[in-house]
């Protein structure tokens, strides 16, 4: 895609056009060029205070989004939460991608329409919460377009909304499954510029595909696959990192194949 820092200039011409907030389990659409958006939620939160929603993007034909990592000039879905009420933090998930090149690099993403998983934290789980969301992220045909937009929900106005709960649910069944023995990625030596994994997974191997999020710092380029004597590796340059490697956690993976599509952390190289 065209550099998006070159397009930002036009983002309040083609982001999505403002609405009224709909106080109900899910936003109101957001409609502009390419699609549309709203935030969907479950209901309420657990006992714990965690509150299941998604980010339903519905993309026009031939329009695309991305991933959580899109390269260096695309735009992952992100979602600011700070002007809610008694919401204390989120996190997203992000079902299985696909590799496009579109003339101008090659990058992860979607060429459908997508639910992005959500999952917000009360800070008082016994409380009222609202979510008022500033979404940002990139749609894209022959070039990208910046999408902005306020969303808002109450999720206690309709708790028991079915079809708002069926599309959650939906989408969380539709993420990668844990890794297992069988479909896996082993991390293979490497150097300070190139990160070698070996892809351990079951069905077609023409159909193995490899996915690496940058994160802490750390840049990737797109993944380069290699198949001989029946293994499968693929190399990824590392194209910018932190000067000291955290030392907690780990970069997060998805492993796609005919089979399906797994999902885990690999340690920051």
């Amino acid at each position: 895609m065209k550099s998006v820092s070159a397009l930002l200039s036009c983002s309040l011409v083609l982001a999505f056009a403002g609405a009224a907030p709909a106080f109900a389990s899910s936003s109101d659409w957001h409609a502009g060029q390419g699609g549309r958006i709203r935030l969907v939620t479950a209901g309420g939160a657990d006992a714990s205070g965690r509150m299941q929603g998604a980010l339903e993007i519905a993309l026009d034909p031939g329009w695309k989004t991305y991933w959580r990592d899109p390269g260096d000039s695309g735009v992952p879905p992100q979602i600011d939460i700070s002007p809610s009420t008694n919401i204390q933090s989120i996190s997203l998930a992000f079902p299985a991608p696909r590799h496009h090149d579109d003339g101008y690099g090659v990058w992860a993403g979607y060429d459908h329409s997508v639910s992005i998983p959500v999952t917000f934290t009360l800070a008082k789980p016994a409380a009222k919460a609202l979510v008022e969301a500033d979404v940002f992220l990139g749609i894209c045909e022959t070039i990208c377009i910046p999408v902005q937009a306020r969303l808002t929900v109450d999720p206690a106005k309709a708790p028991d909304n079915a079809a708002d709960a069926e599309l959650v649910k939906a989408a969380f069944a539709a993420l990668p499954a844990p890794e297992r023995a069988d479909f896996k990625i082993k991390v293979l030596r490497g150097d300070h510029e190139t990160l070698h994994v070996e892809a351990i997974a079951p069905g077609d191997p023409a159909s193995v595909d490899f996915f690496v999020a940058g994160e802490k710092e750390y840049m990737f380029g797109p993944p380069k696959r290699r198949e001989k004597d029946g293994e499968i590796t693929f190399s990824v340059q590392i194209l910018d990192r932190p000067t000291t490697a955290p030392g907690e956690g780990g970069l997060h993976y998805t492993l796609t194949s005919s089979e399906g599509a797994v999902a885990g952390l690999i340690p920051y190289p």
